[in-house]
């Protein structure tokens, strides 16, 4: 769904049709657009009663109590302080929901039709039929921002196996890369939907510069999604040797040629990381890895880097177009004045002709 970053309950109002009651207003704050919505307390408990059912647990945050206005007004209660309970009580209850670690809630249909998030671009898929999503152009933004933060989710579950590896929990280890391959498979499914949705944004008149900056957005995707694929099919290397016994000692070990071990022997200090002249400083990102992570993370930041210039030439490249565009039409726009200037200098002329004439004819 949309990624929504805040979302409130601001005030209330009492309407009269189809008979007196409140309605609270929902102000929701996504990343690239913001809504608002009014909703009576009575739809709150209907929310409330769908998403227990939908999910066979009940919110994060209960609902603040039904009877209470009921119950409680009279001459020593005021009406506008138990509303305000109520608004901060039901403001209470979205935000659980929004914040809560477990998306089951925040993800059920009903809880996105409540505060009137885009659905369109969800969706309803058949099984064993291909997602069809519609997007409108901010809700494209929301879903890249969303998969951007599935790749780092994806990255996160990889160190995270890379250091379960090296400690020696083979178990956890292999669920993380497991987790890994999961969340890689939804995000290049998204991609692709997120591809789609670009197409028929760009049939829909979407200016060509727009089209091109966003097309530049999918391909990054696609490429951090190659890369993300070999690192998890790639397993990591044991940092150090196993041995294991059998009758006549021990298997699997390989011994050093002896040009290697007088090599080793000979060296008077020991062998540390170089990265250039100044002592290596290792980071958060380098610490659970071995040479060969090193490399790949290495090579990982250079194709980075790479896509990043590539897409800066293209940039550069539109705006010298736009530029050598905007230096022919300033160009046509210096001859039409030209010729406008000529035209004025020759009614001029016209006209103190016709001047002269009339003082001779007075």
């Amino acid at each position: 769904m949309t990624a929504i970053q805040a979302i409130y309950v601001r005030g209330h109002e009492e309407r009269p049709d189809p008979k007196s009651h409140i309605v609270y207003r929902i102000e929701v704050q996504a990343h690239v657009r913001s809504w608002q919505m009014w909703r009576r307390y009575s739809e709150f408990v209907e929310l409330h009663t769908e998403l227990t059912k939908s999910t066979g647990s009940s919110p994060p945050a209960p609902l603040p109590p039904k009877n209470s206005l009921a119950i409680l007004r009279g001459p020593f209660r005021d009406s506008s302080s138990m509303t305000e309970e109520r608004r901060a009580g039901l403001e209470t209850y979205l935000r659980a929901i929004i914040s809560a670690k477990d998306d089951k809630w925040r993800e059920c249909y009903a809880f996105r039709d409540f505060l009137g998030v885009p659905v369109g671009r969800l969706g309803t898929m058949a099984e064993g039929s291909t997602p069809s999503k519609q997007f409108s152009s901010s809700s494209w933004l929301d879903e890249h921002l969303e998969l951007q933060a599935k790749i780092r989710d994806i990255r996160a579950d990889i160190n995270k196996r890379d250091a379960l590896s090296d400690r020696g929990d083979v178990s956890a280890s292999h669920t993380a890369n497991v987790q890994a391959k999961k969340k890689l498979a939804e995000a290049l499914s998204r991609v692709r939907t997120l591809k789609q949705g670009l197409q028929e944004l760009g049939m829909a008149a979407m200016a060509q510069g727009e089209l091109q900056r966003r097309t530049d957005m999918v391909a990054r995707l696609q490429d951090d999604c190659e890369k993300l694929g070999k690192m998890v099919t790639v397993t990591r290397q044991a940092s150090r040797l196993t041995a294991t016994p059998s009758s006549g000692g021990f298997t699997n070990v390989t011994v050093a040629p002896e040009s290697d071990r007088a090599a080793l022997l000979s060296l008077s200090k020991p062998v540390t990381r170089v990265f250039g002249a100044k002592k290596p400083q290792e980071t958060e990102m380098t610490r659970p890895l071995d040479d060969q992570g090193l490399v790949q993370l290495q090579n990982t930041q250079l194709e980075q880097q790479d896509g990043q210039l590539a897409t800066l030439t293209h940039i550069l490249q539109r705006q010298r177009h736009l530029g050598e565009a905007i230096g022919a039409e300033l160009a046509v726009h210096n001859e039409l004045l030209d010729e406008l200037n000529n035209d004025v200098d020759r009614v001029g002329g016209k006209l103190i002709n016709a001047k002269k004439q009339l003082n001779r004819l007075g």
